[in-house]
């Protein structure tokens, strides 16, 4: 071990050796990338509409590009497949139209040219229902009609669109089955079936989709009228079918030639630029999802990307390495030729990793340490529009009272979180929004108070904690994450309310809390635009991204309302009341706010702290006599 990390951080000692061996043994049998980084754990996949995490978004925003890619200093969209981001250029109709000019010199990695038709294609997949994207609402929410093709609502008189029972790989949507078009008559709907007794959100939208399958829907189809269903025991005058849809001619979306995209919005949206840089819209190509299926598309040896790396290979419980795209249409300005992105999940060997030299850029090390790194030049650090949080299942009893979840609120320290467990600038929070939004104030639940903590305890009929079962805490694998979920338990074991710990894999976390299979879940939530909207509207009632069972009319009320008023300051307003409503009830409780922290090193040029901690891999480029000097004096030569 290098001096340096010995000084610094005794406990890097007591790395496993097993853990050393594998990745000493790893990058002994590799030449070396131009660029390491540790992406912190296995990707999910990189698939623009089958994602959420961050490690995920690193990997798209280098392999894609959609309209518009962040400046890597202040994080303003710049033109990707766009040309331009002037305003005056694409915006008409009172804000509510945007026309997009595609350059002609953005080809695919396959030489095919990137066209209009690809964004019209991409976004149909993800809002198409089957999709089950969590993040079609980046869409949905804005486009016209988006949200009603996506939820499969049509309408007598709707214009729609008809896939009969025959795609060429049964089980996967695209490519899709024979499609016909046509207008909807009317629609038979069986009497919905009632049931004695509660039943639960997950079997009452069970029982709806079932009971809509037995719809008979009447169309006219060239002339003629036509009768479908999706029963798998239709009459024989009834001809069976996948789904009816809106006709997505009726969305908001358009190719109007190969290189001019054309969006509606149902309402002006002054973030909707942002929202373009933000990879779930990217583009996909279809030609290779069609041929290969899914998950095959996206294999090494399949993958068609227009970003500015492609994927050269994958190593699991390793790396990704990427390399540079010769078909980006901006190649010229991407000096790194090589990158690997390592999957290891413990902060402490990634640190060892980056003071031994092996890694030249190391996200969020352990808080144990950062008193030590902060006065180094290449420690570098920045407020962050993201949130800390954990997750309440409110369908579980006794966390489905709001007195019990405002006591585990209350009974939360932290301030000691903070100052003795992260202890690098990290504020406690109070709100989910995070401070520092122009023209927002956020609405705050109650402060640290263990009295009224137990208070509130007993008044929800556990004095001290009696009667009340273990409540156990989730989060994924993460050393940071962990000393969070152990001062909580201890916080919570002062109320008599019994806590145990449980930690997976990101993946299977993932699978878990979107099954909501837990009771208290570790969440965290990095802005994806400079707006309260990005945070508030995630806790929506059935929202995919909401994972708390719990929902509010009043509150999807607001957040409806505000995306509907023009006003600025009373939108504002609109969500904060909004906030205020989530912030009594508390499904989520706030624990701290991010700051952006990395470690960096000093040749490494064209890395920019920023609010959302975005750091584009095609704007970094290494100095390489700084390099050389650099690996000089720690050899001692």
């Amino acid at each position: 071990m290098h001096p340096t990390t010995r000084k610094l951080y005794p406990l890097l000692a007591l790395i496993a050796l097993v853990g050393a061996t594998l990745w000493a043994t790893s990058f002994g049998t590799l030449p070396p990338a131009d660029f390491t980084f540790n992406n912190g754990t296995e990707v999910k996949s990189i698939d623009p509409a089958q994602v959420t995490g961050a490690p995920e978004g690193r990997m798209i925003h280098a392999v894609f590009e959609g309209l518009y890619r962040p400046d890597p200093k202040t994080l303003q969209p710049q033109p990707g497949i766009a040309t331009t981001a002037d305003a005056a250029d694409i915006i008409s109709n009172h804000g509510k139209t945007y026309t997009f000019p595609l350059r002609r010199s953005a080809f695919w990695s396959d030489g095919t040219p990137v066209t209009a038709e690809d964004f019209r294609w991409s976004w149909q997949r993800l809002l198409h229902p089957g999709t089950g994207s969590q993040y079609h609402f980046v869409l949905s929410a804005y486009i016209v009609n988006a949200e009603k093709y996506h939820s499969g609502t049509v309408e007598i008189g709707d214009r729609v669109e008809v896939e009969l029972p025959d795609r060429l790989r049964p089980g996967q949507i695209f490519p899709r089955g024979t499609m016909l078009y046509g207008r909807l008559l009317s629609i038979d709907k069986p009497k919905r079936p009632e049931r004695a007794g509660q039943v639960t959100e997950e079997e009452a939208a069970a029982e709806k989709i079932a009971w809509k399958r037995q719809w008979i829907y009447y169309l006219k189809i060239a002339g003629k009228e036509r009768k479908f269903s999706q029963s798998p025991d239709t009459p024989p005058d009834v001809e069976k079918c996948l789904s009816v849809l809106l006709d997505f001619d009726e969305v908001g979306i358009k190719a109007v030639d190969p290189h001019t995209l054309k969006v509606e919005l149902k309402n002006p949206t002054p973030y909707f630029l942002y929202l373009m840089q933000f990879y779930v819209t990217f583009p996909i190509n279809r030609s290779c999802l069609e041929k290969y299926g899914y998950p095959g598309w996206i294999r090494p040896e399949n993958l068609v990307v227009n970003g500015p790396f492609r994927i050269k290979f994958r190593r699991l419980r390793d790396r990704i390495r990427l390399e540079k795209n010769k078909q980006y249409w901006n190649a010229d300005v991407v000096k790194l030729e090589t990158v690997d992105a390592l999957a290891v999940e413990s902060s402490t060997t990634g640190l060892n990793m980056y003071l031994d030299g092996d890694v030249d850029w190391m996200p969020s090390p352990p808080g144990d340490v950062i008193p030590k790194l902060k006065n180094r030049e290449d420690y570098h650090s920045m407020s962050s529009l993201s949130s800390y949080f954990y997750r309440i299942n409110v369908t579980r009893k006794p966390l489905d009272n709001p007195q019990v979840r405002q006591a585990l609120s209350l009974a939360i320290d932290r301030e000691r979180i903070c100052n003795f467990i992260l202890r690098a600038g990290q504020q406690p929070a109070y709100s989910i929004v995070p401070p520092g939004l122009p023209g927002y104030t956020s609405a705050r639940a109650d402060s640290y108070n263990v009295a009224s903590a137990r208070k509130l305890l007993a008044q929800a009929g556990y004095p001290g904690g009696r009667g009340m079962r273990t409540i156990e805490i989730l989060f994924n694998t993460s050393d940071g994450h962990r000393k969070i979920a152990e001062a909580i338990q201890q916080d919570w074991q002062k109320l008599g309310v019994d806590v145990r710990l449980r930690n997976l894999e990101w993946q299977t976390y993932l699978a878990t809390t979107r099954k909501m299979e837990y009771d208290v879940a570790r969440a965290g939530w990095i802005g994806d635009y400079p707006d309260p909207n990005t945070f508030l509207d995630l806790f929506v009632t059935e929202g995919v991204q909401n994972e708390t069972g719990w929902g509010n009319r009043q509150f999807d009320a607001l957040i409806l309302k505000a995306t509907e008023e023009p006003d600025a300051e009373r939108r504002m307003q609109i969500l904060h009341n909004a906030e205020e409503l989530l912030m009594g009830e508390l499904p989520v409780v706030p624990i701290y706010f991010y700051m952006s922290i990395n470690l960096v090193k000093p040749y490494v040029k064209g890395f920019y702290s920023n609010s959302q901690n975005l750091h584009p891999l095609s704007a970094i480029r290494i100095d390489e006599q700084a390099k050389q000097i650099q690996k000089s004096g720690r050899n001692g030569t």
